[in-house]
Parts: C-alpha cells; structure tokens; sequence
C-alpha cells in the first residue's frame, strides 16, 4: 500500500509531492471576509478533489490564499492554479458573495516541501490569522521567497497595497 499523498498514476509510476500555492484577490481588496470564508475554501476545496488532489490545509485570508496539496503528475501546477482561480471566481462572482466583481491577480507562488514537512506547513496555513498579526501578506511572501532561495524580480511580484 502507497503511503498517504503518494499517488499512483500509471504503472510503474509514483509521486510524493507536495506543495503549498500561494494567489492574491486582484488589487489585493480584502473581500474574502469571515462571512464567506468557509464557503470559498469548501468550494475549492471540492474543485481540487474533484481533480484526484488531495487538500492538506487551505486558509483564505481577506487579500490572499494558502493551499497545501499533494499533487500526481498529470497536470501543471499552473493549469491547476488556472483552473482553481477559473472557477472559484466564477463560483464567487455568481453567487454574489461579494459587491462588485470578484477576481485573483495574476501569477501565484509554488513551494515544494517533503512527506517529513506536512505537519509544520499544514499549521503554518491554518495559522495565517495570527501570523498576519505581527506581518503583512508581502514580508511573508517575501520571506517565503528567500528562505526557499528563489530568484524573483520586485516587477513581476503581486501587486502589493501598502
């Protein structure tokens, strides 16, 4: 038997990995509020899983989202990261569950982690409400970045509203 988030895909072939996705709301508005929290996170929650994924921790704060998902080799993450966006906003937009018109900003941050690190990244997403206490969504971004020693260029960065 497979170990939990080692997914079989074909024959001979076999995949443990993990990531945590990282996306913005478009000109980083704080409209995912308390009151439709929950509602989005189940929704995406269900589009991922309805893609054979499985989701380890997901947390939509006001102006960003963190997801933790095992991933199987069959799709880019970025037609994955495409998809969830695609079809979250859809699901936002025709529900009503904001004034205006809903959408994610462009790009999105992808970080790789091993089995021995689900635990720690699974807590560091549900806590995001107490890390965004004493840092803002860009110094985490930003350390994220450094600490996994990715090159980045500021230009292409999320929009960042001060």
């Amino acid at each position: 038997m497979a170990p939990l988030g080692a997914i079989l895909f074909m024959p001979n072939t076999y995949t443990q990995l993990y990531v945590q996705i990282v996306f913005a709301v478009k000109g980083r508005g704080n409209l995912i509020n308390e009151q439709i929290r929950d509602r989005v996170e189940k929704y995406i929650t269900g589009i991922i899983q309805n893609k054979g994924y499985k989701v380890y921790a997901i947390y939509c704060m006001p102006d960003h989202l963190h997801l933790f998902v095992s991933l199987k080799p069959d799709l880019a993450i970025s037609d994955l990261v495409r998809i969830v966006k695609s079809e979250s906003t859809k699901f936002i937009n025709e529900h009503n569950l904001i004034v205006g018109k809903f959408s994610w900003q462009e790009g999105f941050g992808a970080f790789s982690y091993s089995h021995s690190h689900i635990d720690k990244v699974v807590n560091y997403v549900m806590n995001q409400p107490n890390h965004h206490k004493t840092k803002s969504f860009k110094e985490e971004y930003l350390m994220l970045l450094k600490k996994l020693n990715i090159e980045y260029n500021e230009k292409y960065l999320f929009d960042w509203i001060e």
